[in-house]
């Protein structure tokens, strides 16, 4: 299963890189159904020089991205709440490497090796459809207004 409205995607800046690299959670934020924006916190990580999510087809953020992959991602830096990147574009949702992904991102933000049956109940897995989002980036914003000191 694959799901795009991938045109050109913009290149993640090199100086916030970090922020999609270090186990800094992110807020997902989709469309929903009936036009509201519904914002969910999310565990981020780069592949291929893209920001990807990892999420289920039965989780409101994973049908509201199905229906409309117009998505928006925000990651503050926790250190200098005032450095932040923001992407906005389209997700292109797939089942492949789901799970892999799914559990090479509990390592990095919970050192537990597997996501089912340490984050989440093993019988859970059976009654979900796990997704990887990938992120094309249509806009990214960088930082906040700085006022210098005088």
């Amino acid at each position: 299963m694959t799901t795009t409205g991938a045109a050109k995607t913009r290149p993640i800046p090199g100086s916030h890189l970090d922020l999609l690299t270090r186990p800094l959670h992110a807020v997902l934020t989709t469309m929903g159904p009936d036009g509201q924006p519904q914002s969910s916190l999310v565990w981020v990580d780069v592949q291929d020089g893209v920001a990807v999510v990892n999420t289920t087809l039965e989780r409101q953020k994973g049908r509201n991205m199905a229906a409309n992959p117009k998505v928006s991602l925000l990651v503050v830096d926790p250190e200098n709440t005032s450095r932040y990147i923001q992407i906005r574009g389209d997700a292109e949702l797939t089942t492949e490497g789901a799970l892999d992904h799914l559990d090479a991102i509990t390592r990095k933000y919970t050192g537990y090796p597997a996501f089912y049956g340490h984050v989440y109940p093993v019988g859970q897995r059976a009654r979900e459809t796990r997704v990887v989002g990938r992120i094309h980036a249509r806009r990214i914003s960088l930082d906040a207004i700085h006022i210098a000191d005088h």
